[in-house]
């Protein structure tokens, strides 16, 4: 049996599903936010499942994204369970304000460098910094490789590296049950954004160039749309079914989009990402600024390798991009 925990996040997606695994060992996969708030309706949760957070033996991390990270350390350290996670995720969450720091100087720099204001970048770098303490360091004790197992006395887990939402997201195939423990792979009521993060173990891109997260996302929806499965227990709203389908219109969405910024380009072109950012979303482009130039930058990703796009050089220190 596999119960869902929702557990309150302060962010805007809402609260986070951990999952309690009714087995041997009992794990739960991802802990929610480093709060208070989170920790009381765990414990709230746990006990009406007839659960103690010292009941925990295992506790599972699908990606390094603060809300399903933050109370690892608080978990394992009063269950003493075991904590597993992706091995190339391992240094983020055990260098945890070293990595955060090192996302953010990226950060900064894409924005400067796609039109965001300096002041604007400022500001957001200081937001950055305050919503740190949801996460926190957490120490693995078993590294989980991509292909490998994880075992149970009455089910075995595949690991399956799918990166592209965060270049760690990793995924929990239970084959017998059709089962897929997703995190925020794949979520039935929102597309997960593939927000750029560094590249970890040369999965995500290449030493010294920006990652482009939206292709390699796309390529690991595909990954997914070819699998056999009943149910995906996702990161967040309700569990998806049909995923295939579910997966199909994600692909559309993303042409629609991409096809969109295409046809803006060659009417009011040449544009940075930030101008197009804020012709599609207006003052969101501003208050989440690094969420979607990072959407942005995805789709002209995709419209340059099919060269329908350019990236023009630099002038007066920001990039924009013309219609091929």
């Amino acid at each position: 049996m596999i119960h869902r925990l929702s557990i309150p996040t302060p962010f805007a997606v809402g609260r986070v599903n951990c999952w309690l695994i009714e087995d041997d060992p009992l794990t739960l996969v991802d802990s929610g936010p480093n709060s208070g708030k989170a920790l009381d309706e765990l414990e709230q949760q746990l006990a009406g499942h007839g659960r103690r957070v010292e009941d925990l033996e295992r506790i599972v991390v699908t990606h390094q994204h603060i809300d399903h990270q933050g109370l690892v350390s608080i978990l394992a350290r009063r269950s003493g369970a075991e904590v597993c996670a992706l091995d190339l995720l391992v240094p983020l969450l055990e260098r945890y304000s070293e990595a955060q720091e090192d996302d953010d100087v990226l950060a900064a720099d894409l924005m400067l460098r796609h039109g965001i204001s300096p002041d604007v970048v400022t500001a957001l770098r200081a937001v950055s910094r305050m919503a740190r303490a949801w996460g926190a360091k957490a120490t693995v004790s078993h590294p989980l490789t991509d292909g490998g197992e994880l075992a149970f006395a009455n089910r075995t887990l595949r690991v399956l590296h799918r990166p592209g939402h965060s270049p760690t997201d990793t995924l929990f195939h239970d084959a017998e049950r059709g089962t897929l423990i997703g995190g925020d792979h794949l979520l039935a009521h929102i597309s997960s954004n593939p927000l750029i993060s560094r590249p970890v173990g040369g999965r995500s891109g290449d030493p010294g160039s920006k990652p482009r997260a939206l292709l390699t996302y796309l390529e690991s929806l595909r990954a997914t749309q070819a699998m056999d499965l009943e149910i995906v227990l996702s990161g967040h709203g309700d569990p998806v079914t049909g995923h295939k389908q579910l997966i199909e219109a994600r692909f559309e969405m993303h042409e629609r989009r991409a096809a969109k910024i295409a046809g803006m380009l060659r009417e009011r072109g040449p544009l940075s990402a930030h101008e197009i950012a804020t012709t599609l979303w207006g003052g969101i482009a501003l208050t989440q600024a690094y969420l979607t130039l990072s959407e942005v930058l995805g789709h002209l990703d995709l419209l340059v390798e099919r060269d329908q796009a350019a990236e023009l050089p630099e002038r007066d220190g920001v990039v924009r991009f013309s219609s091929a």
